[in-house]
């Protein structure tokens, strides 16, 4: 596994801190460590930048002036493109799916899509169920019309090239796990567009490192997700010479979860999100990180991790808190 074959723009602030939570491990019973990867850097950090490394790299590669990509209102993915096209002088194109419905003004206008404009993004609102990959394409005919060179970065960042940067993010943490004598039973880790969750389970494999990955689902109902899943982890294993590294078996998500739907929060992702604010100044998102918490919470609580060192990977995002402010002000109460 070697990364340096391919073409990388260094983003991240790497490697991201791995530490127990304590307190929130005596809650749930549990040994739950959690890596940092919030703590990214770029705009305020998040698992995208690991992805955009790679990304960035094969959009230079191809002489690219302006990143064109996409994702819900809120989306970090969408906030780190945009600071990425920023810090290297490239423009940025966006196309924000209404995907919740909401016209709150602190969504629309707030948390990443405030962001997104500061960073200087050229934003288009689309209606949800939108074609998105029509919608991706309209946008860079647009570009290339009016003379610029696009590169177009799937939804999450979220194909062969982007999960590279959770394959190392993969060797990265077996790295720290062992300087640390660390045995890790289990990554539990929010999975909505696949690259990470994919990445991981691609680097691992690769590695044969034998640590399970559990994806908590976002979006999509179960086997429709270990599928999207799978078949990114067996792109990527393939991208890295290993094709048959990547097996059925290895991919599981749990999307029990959900709950009424992608971008939606319940009480029980208010509950994770203060729990985890409170027993240890940890700040999730509303749409990934609180849901995969939500998961795992429950998870710890009915004992499917008894006896196990459960390392969480947060992948940022609480950038996005602003945008949810009026409905997470009365429960806050």
């Amino acid at each position: 596994m070697h990364l340096a074959r391919f073409p990388r723009v260094r983003l991240a602030h790497l490697p991201t801190p791995l530490h127990p939570l304590p307190r929130l491990s005596d809650e749930l019973g549990i040994d739950l460590w959690v890596k940092r990867d919030d703590c990214t850097g770029l705009a305020g950090g998040g698992n995208k930048t690991r992805k955009l490394e790679f990304l960035l790299g094969e959009a230079f590669e191809q002489d690219a002036d302006t990143l064109v990509t996409q994702g819900a209102v809120q989306s970090n993915h969408v906030r780190q493109t945009a600071a990425a096209a920023a810090q290297h002088g490239l423009k940025c194109t966006v196309i924000l799916e209404e995907r919740t419905g909401s016209k709150a003004v602190d969504y629309v206008g707030n948390g990443n899509v405030l962001l997104d404009r500061l960073m200087g993004a050229d934003i288009r609102f689309v209606p949800g169920g939108s074609d998105m990959a029509a919608e991706l394409e309209r946008a860079a005919v647009d570009v290339r019309a009016a003379g610029g060179r696009p590169y177009v970065i799937p939804g999450g960042g979220s194909n062969a090239v982007g999960a590279l940067g959770y394959v190392d993010a993969a060797r990265e943490l077996v790295v720290q796990a062992d300087e640390l004598d660390l045995q890790i039973d289990r990554i539990v880790t929010g999975t909505g567009s696949a690259g990470t969750h994919a990445g991981l389970v691609a680097g691992l494999a690769v590695m044969g490192a034998d640590i399970p990955v559990l994806g908590i689902g976002v979006r999509a109902p179960k086997a429709k997700q270990e599928e999207n899943v799978l078949k990114l982890a067996r792109e990527t294993a393939t991208k890295l010479g290993r094709p048959d590294a990547v097996t059925a078996e290895m991919v599981v998500a749990d999307c029990d979860y959900v709950g009424e739907g992608y971008g939606l929060i319940d009480q029980g992702v208010i509950d994770a999100l203060t729990l985890a604010a409170r027993t240890e100044g940890l700040l999730l998102d509303p749409v990934y990180t609180g849901k995969a918490m939500k998961g795992l919470i429950a998870l710890a609580r009915a004992g499917k991790f008894e006896g196990e060192r459960v390392v969480f990977l947060h992948t940022g995002g609480a950038q996005g808190l602003a945008g949810y402010h009026g409905e997470l002000e009365p429960a806050l109460l």
